[in-house]
């Protein structure tokens, strides 16, 4: 006579608790995987389960969108982080009272809020960049013959051909002249083009990372762009 074992016994409670709350295995991934696996093991290996294929491909699916909304999240939070970002710097830009402040400020609480490592203020002129009276002004403000910006950044446009208001890229250390000391340890920069009203030759607003992933070319620039605009209509004030 043959004896067959019998099945292992569930505890009434939980049984009975598994009955009432049939979701509380339905939602748990793990525990999903593991009856899925007993089931095709009891099956064995010549039988097919179509149903636990499509629950594999489901499962997989899932992944895929939950990974996705994450990242779509994550995307969202880094956003308006920036946003809020670029608005405390623009407030903090326009608080001063006299260029001087306006400059300090810019390389100071400003530089500090956007969290990069230098800025500079570069406005073409044909005015020696010896003068005393920029000299008093600081390091932040300097002075380059015209043309500098599209030089500097490059004269590649966007596709109407008009150049580009910001300009993204890594660097492997920045100009001497511009950054001082500091220079040999930046690793990204962003190029701020500056119009700055007409009679006037364009400007260009830098600022620099140690960090080479801070201005990466795969970044999008709508928030630089708007703090762009904004500094340079504030530089027309200063400048009228």
């Amino acid at each position: 006579m043959s004896s067959t074992a019998s099945p292992a016994e569930i505890d009434p409670s939980l049984r009975a608790r598994l009955i009432r709350d049939p979701e509380t295995i339905l939602e748990d991934a793990e525990v999903m995987r593991a009856l899925v696996a007993a089931n095709e093991r009891a099956m064995g290996a010549n039988v097919v389960d179509m149903r636990g294929l499509a629950m594999e491909r489901l499962e997989a699916r899932l992944d895929r969108l939950e990974e996705t909304h994450r990242s779509v999240i994550a995307a969202a939070y880094e956003n308006l982080a920036g946003t809020n970002q670029i608005h405390r710097a623009v407030l903090r830009m326009l608080d001063p009272l006299e260029f001087e402040t306006f400059l300090a400020d810019l390389e100071g609480e400003v530089a500090a809020i956007l969290r990069v490592d230098a800025i500079r203020l570069v406005l073409e002129s044909a005015r020696s960049a010896e003068d005393p009276a920029l000299a008093r002004l600081g390091a932040v403000l300097q002075v380059a013959a015209p043309g500098f910006g599209r030089d500097y950044a490059g004269a590649r446009g966007n596709a109407r051909g008009e150049p580009r208001p910001v300009t993204l890229r890594r660097i492997e250390g920045g100009a001497g002249w511009l950054y001082g000391p500091r220079a040999g340890d930046l690793r990204s920069e962003a190029c701020l083009r500056l119009d700055l009203g007409e009679g006037r030759l364009p400007g260009m607003l830098l600022m620099a990372s140690r960090d080479p992933q801070q201005f990466s070319p795969e970044h999008g620039t709508d928030l630089l762009a708007f703090f762009g605009g904004v500094f340079e209509r504030s530089m027309r004030r200063w400048l009228a």
